[in-house]
């Protein structure tokens, strides 16, 4: 979900091929979940699963929009959730409802043989399981690609990275790295290209956005702390929904009236367990950790043959075909320095 502020957020749209040469610190979780609701079964609405009945989708996405980025010049850098704050409970229980309910609209839609129904509510029905999660750890490193295990939530460790300078960018659907100050965030990454519209048979072309804090705080009149405020105010991850009847035009005006979170506070009703400025400090000083390292590497085409062919059951030619871009890629991108391309 996220903190719910697009609306008056500036953003310009780009091509992926603008994003050649750059390092991108990708969150993991938000990616998989994208994967997980999208690459499904058209008829049943059923993720896709191997043989034994374990679920591939995830790593059908990241396996092949992995390579695209490669073949662009893209150096990904996925970064994976850890314990979440416990104030986040809230919203993972209203989370879980919402995915039973969808669950059961689903069944009712099978049912009933209304296929765009099942569709779109089983794209509400994705749950990310430990075995999913390892899973992708170990195709992101079979690829060659480095991750990084964030001790609390994915995006602020993201953002963390991109501060430091050792990403370029962060990405996801979220804007929650912008509120952790991460000097650029792209949306749309890994939902890139033509999507059909849920319930239509209209497709669109989706592109990446740009979006730079800089730009943003000055287009808003506001600071990084000013920003956060704003968040909280229309909903967070850790106060869902926000304040009643605020959201993010009327956030905007009451902060920069207000100017500050202990003013803004004098002028609203605050209903959550967590308290607003928890919640403020752990924006502006997330849980991060600098053991990490970004290295990218050479396709292990031996282990990934076993991994996605003999366990998975993907089609070999099309892996190794994968594989075959990956490496070409590192030599058209980096064919006079490759020490560069494993290393910067």
């Amino acid at each position: 979900m996220g903190v719910q502020i697009s609306s008056i957020i500036q953003k310009k749209e780009i091509n992926l091929e603008d994003l050649s040469g750059k390092k991108i610190a990708i969150d993991a979780y938000n990616a998989l979940f994208q994967f997980l609701s999208i690459i499904r079964d058209k008829d049943t609405g059923d993720p896709l699963k191997d043989s034994k009945g374990r679920i591939t989708s995830h790593l059908s996405g990241l396996f092949y929009r992995t390579v695209n980025f490669l073949e662009i010049g893209i150096k990904p850098v996925y970064v994976f959730d850890g314990e979440a704050p416990v104030f986040k409970k809230i919203t993972q229980e209203k989370r879980e409802e919402q995915r039973r309910i969808a669950e059961e609209k689903m069944k009712i839609a099978l049912e009933l043989g209304k296929i765009e129904d099942v569709l779109k509510y089983a794209q509400a029905t994705a749950r990310l399981s430990k075995e999913i999660v390892e899973d992708s750890k170990k195709l992101i490193k079979l690829m060659g690609i480095p991750y990084v295990e964030a001790p609390s939530e994915g995006e602020m460790q993201a953002a963390y990275l991109a501060k430091k300078g050792d990403v370029w960018a962060c990405a996801s659907q979220d804007y929650d790295s912008l509120l952790a100050g991460s000097p650029r965030l792209i949306r749309n990454l890994n939902l890139t290209g033509k999507r059909k519209l849920p319930g239509r048979e209209v497709y669109v072309e989706i592109k990446p956005e740009l979006i730079e804090l800089e730009e943003v705080l000055k287009s808003l009149g506001l600071t990084r702390e000013q920003l956060i405020i704003v968040g909280i105010l229309v909903g967070t991850d850790y106060n869902p929904d926000g304040i009643e009847g605020i959201g993010p035009k009327k956030a905007l005006k009451l902060v920069k009236e207000k100017k500050t979170l202990e003013n803004v506070m004098k002028e609203i009703e605050w209903k959550f367990e967590v308290g607003a400025e928890e919640i403020y400090n752990f924006f502006l000083n997330p849980p991060v950790t600098d053991n990490y390292t970004l290295e990218w590497k050479q396709p292990n085409e031996e282990e990934l043959i076993k991994f996605m062919v003999e366990e998975h059951n993907f089609s070999e030619e099309r892996i190794r075909n994968g594989i075959e871009k990956i490496k070409q890629s590192i030599q058209k991108h980096q064919q006079k320095d490759l020490s560069k391309w494993f290393k910067s």
